[in-house]
């Protein structure tokens, strides 16, 4: 899901810059919850696209927090 977090990512930096229609910001921000932190991380900062909106790496530093959280708690419980 990371993958297709970051392509997402990518595919509107690319879209944006040629003037077409774009992905929906919702999107993009719905992405990252989907186990698709690390993919966000990877769009917002090594592509660099939506830096300027505080929401964006917010929403994906929290998304990040949370799949960690449960990824770390279910490795406890097993």
């Amino acid at each position: 899901m990371s993958l297709i977090t970051a392509i997402a990512y990518k595919r509107d930096k690319i879209l944006a810059k040629r003037g077409l229609w774009r992905t929906k910001e919702k999107t993009l921000l719905i992405l990252p919850w989907l186990m698709g932190g690390i993919g966000g991380f990877f769009g917002i900062y090594a592509v660099r696209h939506k830096t300027q909106h505080w929401y964006f790496p917010l929403n994906n530093l929290l998304a990040l927090i949370v799949q960690a959280s449960l990824f770390i708690c279910l490795a406890i419980l097993l």
